[in-house]
């Protein structure tokens, strides 16, 4: 389920101790090529697809809503036989109450 919590953009910052674990770590550089580490990331790991899932954005609220969300009973059976129907339930049954309502008056 969408959500309306942003998610931070920037990495957690790290102690200095895991940034010389991290240094201490890496390969030595060669002589033709020198790395400015002043300017790195550290990211949780899990390759690159997990580090853009974890910075992807997520949907903000809707600007023109369609739709209005209420609370209501239904009777067990109805709700189970919809919900038993798959995914789209919600969108079958507003479906069903419109065609009710084209041959019934709403009063």
């Amino acid at each position: 389920m969408p959500t309306n919590v942003k998610r931070s953009a920037t990495s957690p910052t790290f102690s200095p101790e895991a940034v010389a674990a991290a240094l201490a770590a890496a390969p030595p550089p060669q002589e033709a090529e020198k790395v400015d580490w002043d300017r790195a990331v550290v990211t949780p790991g899990g390759g690159v697809d997990a580090t853009i899932a974890a910075l992807r954005r997520t949907r903000g609220p809707n600007k023109h809503p369609t739709k209005v969300q209420v609370a209501i009973r239904f009777d067990r059976d109805v709700l189970e036989a919809f919900r038993a129907s798959g995914r789209g339930w919600q969108t079958r049954m507003n479906a069903a109450l419109r065609e009710w309502l084209s041959t019934h008056s709403p009063t």
